[in-house]
């Protein structure tokens, strides 16, 4: 592994180009919920999660407790190859209309259902092995990113999505929709303050590794055979300074087309493929 940091130069770094373990295994079960809720402070309609997938993970979910499930005829003939004890209130289009936001793509399906818990890093590690691999969003604050990232972190084996408190998206329906049911197998995890959670996690053996298009080292420079977190900015700005500032090295995509930039969501997508390529090595 490359255990040398590349110079810092003090400018502010950018991605531009830029386990699961199954269920959820949330220990602590006092956590305050945050996907909607009076407990919250967000609106009713938050809770209601939406799309064919969304709807089937959450019902497979053991730590979900579904409250109403609302389908179409055929929505619900669907849904019974996936759950086939799901027992839907059989309703019109319209009637989902009323209780999603407008344009919400449904599908002829909506589930009421308590928030998750919010397990704690503390949590996390506990259950985690040698080879485990996170994911860290610096300021990531669009839901459709944060759930196609967590899609990702679900295909490519990563254990948990940390986001700081203060600047991420609530897990509403639009972000569930987005990860496409990834939300009840990743846990997405709020910290406090990211550097020191960065720090938390160097502690714990990891390796930090940041995601910068300037960066003169390549992704394939980093080996797979440790702990690894994978560090994202947000777009544009991409990582802050001190965020930067706590990974052990960085390193860009090996991008050199006519379009040099991804989306942050498919740059995650890019990047995680490449470290489960070294991890199976």
């Amino acid at each position: 592994m490359v255990k040398s940091k590349p110079p810092r130069d003090g400018r502010p770094s950018r991605h531009r180009s830029v386990r699961h373990p199954g269920r959820h295994r949330h220990a602590s079960r006092s956590a305050a919920p945050r996907d909607g809720g009076a407990e919250s402070g967000h609106r009713p309609g938050d809770r209601w999660l939406y799309g064919h997938h969304a709807v089937a993970a959450a019902l497979g979910n053991p730590n979900r407790r579904p409250e109403r499930l609302l389908a179409t005829a055929n929505a619900a003939e669907r849904l019974k190859r996936d759950c086939p004890d799901a027992a839907p209130e059989i309703v019109e289009r319209p009637a989902i209309d009323a209780v999603l936001p407008p344009g919400a793509v449904h599908q002829g399906l909506a589930l009421l259902a308590a928030p998750l818990p919010d397990p704690s890093l503390e949590d996390l590690l506990d259950g985690l092995g040698a080879d485990a691999l996170l994911v860290v969003l610096d300021q990531v604050t669009d839901p459709q990113n944060v759930g196609a990232i967590l899609r990702s972190s679900a295909a490519f084996g990563a254990a948990a999505v940390l986001v700081p408190r203060r600047h991420a998206p609530p897990v509403t329906g639009v972000l569930a929709k987005a990860a496409s049911g990834a939300i009840e197998h990743v846990p997405l995890i709020e910290v406090g303050n990211l550097e020191r959670a960065l720090a938390q996690l160097k502690k714990a053996g990891f390796w930090c590794v940041g995601l910068d298009a300037a960066a003169d080292r390549n992704i394939a420079e980093v080996e797979g055979d440790a702990r690894l977190v994978l560090v994202m900015g947000a777009e544009g700005s991409g990582l802050r300074r001190l965020t930067a500032e706590r990974c052990d090295i960085l390193v860009r995509l090996p991008t050199d087309g006519p379009v040099a930039t991804l989306n942050v969501s498919n740059a995650a997508a890019v990047a995680l493929y490449a470290l489960a390529c070294k991890r199976n090595a």
